[in-house]
């Protein structure tokens, strides 16, 4: 423990000088990256470790579903390199999602050693998600795929970089197997800035407290954090919680795969055990252990202590047990490139399920229930060179006990920002014809779920293969203490002729002309107790706001409005009194329910 006086003024300084330093390195990463999906949608994630690999700060701007797996990708990078293999200005890659992490292979993870004297004081590192790296299809997050080796080039831990000289041949043979070589190299690029940057501040920080007290306030910090983790599950009521939930299906797998969890809080320490969960699949479903643990960490955090510094030691308490050969823990080589955007989204859901009786204050209903993803590559026949278009569309959020949930926006696992349309249509292929809110998609309650949202493009490139991924296609979300499910997510696709149709999947790969279109709509949220105990006055806002229609309001709320003009309205008080007072005499609601008489609705 520490060898000098801990203040807890020193603490913080040297917490939020951490948060600071990773906050910078991400940033770095944005401003110097080549691709969109960096650059403008900001999918990336960085924080610095102790030598040990064990993390000791993390950047607020990233994704919880990186920064929860990257701590398994320093675990691939010291099991191959140990501290005494490193130089200073080196930068060693990994992709490969087996046997520890990242969750799959286009989330490159850049590591860097950060020397202060002869000795390594701390490692950075940056995970980033690459917009294709090879594989069956464009974007390299094909469905249909049952194995890894479809997927992409994988990268055990690798010296991308010696001592600040680039490994050429390496590169070289990586850009060979991607798609676009020169995306792939300029935000590796960026990857190795964001990386020095870090060691920069690093050695800074020591230059003016010494490395010795970094890390004797290091070990405190850890200290810290398990301190106020255990405190914050002390106040959750001991027990056990379990739930289940289910992932829709493609061509290759059952319709529906179940993951299950058992949730046991035992005064400071909480176990979760996913047994019973689906066997792994024929398809790019499957999850690996990091990806789990990454939601597990993320859920605690939230519903314990949001405010708590995330470091190795808030994770000290949470104990994870996930079956091998299953769907939240596959034997390789199964296909995982859809994990961080279906199957981790829907883990939180199941483990929001099961704990928000024993902290409804902190809960949520049902969110979208995926990382909602395009995939559109081909030819862009203006350039005469390939590209590779890839997004993750927002959705509702799930209602609170005191507050609606967002509209189209990204949730809980992710945390990236939508590609303005202007650079959609600038940098690739394709036409932005519609972009917005889809009225009636939220789910009904005192407080409502957030809407879905809606983008339609044409495709106006060459041989085009599209790749989309979302999920509660049949099931929208479930909602909470009398409060309704949101809508269905739904993609359709246009030919150049005109015909309509919907896909039979939530989740496919296929062929597409030029000139079609294609249209992805995002699911609602889950609302949060008894409709008709919503205030008129919010159901009358949301009305003259075309978040839901006039006849919703009056079926779902029962409130009654009437048209004055071009988008105004009013409240039909008497009417509103007549069918809330019809309602009242069929039974109280289910808003007044105690919340363990209350099971969310699947």
């Amino acid at each position: 423990m520490a060898s000098i006086k801990i203040d807890m003024i020193t603490l913080q300084v040297l917490i939020s000088a951490f948060q600071s330093i990773t906050d910078e390195m991400n940033m770095a990463l944005i401003k110097t990256a080549y691709s969109t999906n960096i650059k403008d949608r900001r999918d990336c994630s960085c924080a610095v470790y102790s030598p040990g690999g064990e993390s000791v700060a993390q950047t607020e701007l990233g994704s919880p579903v990186h920064l929860g797996i990257m701590p398994s990708a320093l675990d691939s990078v010291l099991e191959k390199f140990s501290l005494d293999d490193l130089e200073a200005g080196d930068h060693i890659a990994v992709n490969i999602p087996y046997p520890k992490g990242p969750g799959h292979l286009n989330d490159i993870t850049l590591v860097s050693p950060v020397f202060i004297g002869e000795k390594v004081a701390f490692l950075v590192a940056n995970m980033a998600h690459h917009a294709d790296v090879g594989g069956h299809a464009p974007g390299s997050m094909a469905l249909g795929r049952s194995t890894i080796y479809q997927e992409g080039v994988q990268i055990p831990p690798t010296k991308l970089v010696s001592r600040g000289q680039i490994n050429r041949p390496i590169l070289d043979f990586l850009k060979q197997n991607v798609r676009m070589g020169v995306e792939l190299e300029g935000d590796l690029c960026a990857q190795m800035a964001c990386n020095n940057v870090g060691v920069r501040r690093l050695t800074e920080l020591a230059g003016r407290y010494g490395v010795s007290t970094l890390q004797d306030f290091t070990q405190y910090i850890f200290h810290y954090s398990e301190r106020r983790m255990r405190a914050g599950l002390r106040k959750v009521p001991n027990g056990i919680y379990t739930f289940e939930d289910a992932i829709e299906g493609t061509a290759l797998t059952p319709p529906s795969i179940p993951v299950k969890v058992r949730v046991t809080v035992e005064d400071e320490d909480i176990y979760f055990d996913f047994t019973g969960s689906s066997p792994q699949v024929r398809d790019s479903l499957n999850s690996n252990l990091a990806c789990v643990n990454s939601a597990c960490y993320y859920v605690v955090k939230v519903l314990v202590d949001p405010g708590l510094p995330p470091n190795v030691g808030s994770y000290r308490p949470i104990h994870i047990h996930a079956p091998v050969g299953t769907v939240v823990n596959a034997r390789p080589p199964a296909a995982v490139a859809n994990a961080t955007i279906i199957t981790s989204p829907k883990i939180v859901d199941v483990l929001l399920g099961a704990l928000v009786p024993a902290v409804p204050e902190r809960g949520a209903a049902a969110s979208n229930g995926a990382t909602s993803m395009f995939n559109i590559g081909g030819v862009d026949p203006a350039r005469g060179a390939m590209y590779s278009y890839v997004e993750t569309y927002a959705g509702g959020q799930g209602a609170m006990h005191s507050q609606d949930g967002m509209d189209a926006v990204q949730c809980h696992m992710t945390n990236t920002r939508n590609a303005p349309v202007e650079v959609i249509e600038a940098t690739y292929p394709l036409l932005v014809l519609g972009y917005g809110l889809v009225q009636d998609t939220e789910g009904p309650g005192r407080f409502r779920g957030g809407l879905g949202m809606e983008r339609d493009l044409e495709i106006q490139g060459e041989e085009t293969v599209l790749s989309v991924s979302t999920d509660r296609y049949t099931k929208g979300p479930w909602g909470l203490f009398g409060g309704q499910p949101g809508g269905c997510s739904n993609v359709h696709t246009t030919s150049p002729e005109g015909e309509r149709q919907r896909l039979p999947y939530s989740k496919m790969t296929f062929s597409a002309e030029t000139g079609s279109r294609i249209s992805l709509q995002t699911a609602g949220a889950g609302g949060w107790g008894d409709p008709f105990t919503r205030d008129p006055e919010k159901v009358l806002w949301d009305v003259i706001e075309e978040f839901i229609s006039p006849g919703r309001a009056e079926k779902e709320y029962g409130v009654a409005v009437r048209r004055t003009g071009s988008r105004h309205y009013k409240l039909d008080l008497e009417r509103t009194q007549e069918l809330r007072a019809s309602r009242e005499k069929e039974g109280a609601g289910l808003a007044d329910r105690p919340p363990s008489a209350v099971t969310p609705n699947r």
